[in-house]
């Protein structure tokens, strides 16, 4: 005889998939790599704006940059979509319609093209450097940046790396830092073992971080393009 096993309701799982800082469904869920607890990548950031330890636990998390310390769940987030009906949909809704009113203007800037997978092989602008035909995340919402060379010396005394020569680019507003730098580091000629920086407001960003969480965090309220450093 089988046996048959009671029917488990999306409630029953409310504890693995709710933020402990919110409470509510976990958006883009975020890991602290220290204690491994999860929650909303804009409510950890938050709190960390403000403290360097865990909110769940109270481990120091980091002594100087716990954003360093976080990284996306992309797993979690598919399973979470699977069990909340209609919760992708409605995020991807309310994160369209925030564009829509937050649309910069197109000033002559560059466009940032990145495959899917956030390679090298897939970034470019629009003079059709470094890219492939295809679907280059056109249809996201856009974002305008600046980017700004620092000009730090290196051990020569010589600045290490130059001024690109379109610093103004337009791109999809889930390209993250990660892929900022790849582009950097092919329109600049960098060797692969170089390690650039990208900072915002003088802080350092974390590689997975978003331009659209960068906007959100740092950025709304200093203007329309966001400006970087490297």
């Amino acid at each position: 005889m089988a046996a048959t096993g009671r029917k488990h309701l999306v409630k029953d799982f409310n504890h693995f998939i709710t933020c402990y800082l919110c409470r509510g469904y976990l958006i883009k869920p975020t890991t602290v790599t220290e204690c491994l607890h999860t929650f909303c990548k804009s409510c950890i950031v938050q709190h960390f704006e403000e403290s360097n330890d865990c909110p769940k636990c109270g481990i120091q998390v980091h002594e100087t940059n716990p954003l360093e310390m976080l990284r996306l769940d992309n797993t979690l987030e598919e399973i979470i979509f699977k069990l909340v009906p209609g919760l992708r949909e409605k995020e991807e809704q309310q994160e369209l319609d925030f564009w829509k009113k937050n649309q910069p203007k197109e000033n002559g800037q560059e466009r940032l093209r990145c495959l899917p997978d956030g390679g090298a092989s897939g970034c470019a602008d629009d003079d059709g450097e470094g890219g492939d035909d295809g679907d280059y995340h056109r249809s996201d919402p856009q974002i305008a940046i600046c980017l700004d060379c620092l000009h730090n010396a290196g051990q020569s005394g010589e600045s290490s790396v130059t001024d690109l020569m379109k610093r103004f680019i337009r791109c999809s507003s889930r390209v993250t830092v990660g892929t900022i730098k790849k582009f950097l580091s092919l329109k600049l000629k960098l060797p692969s073992s170089y390690e650039l920086d990208v900072l915002c407001n003088g802080e350092i960003m974390g590689r997975d971080h978003t331009l659209e969480f960068i906007y959100m965090t740092r950025w709304r309220l200093h203007g329309e393009n966001v400006i970087l450093s490297y």
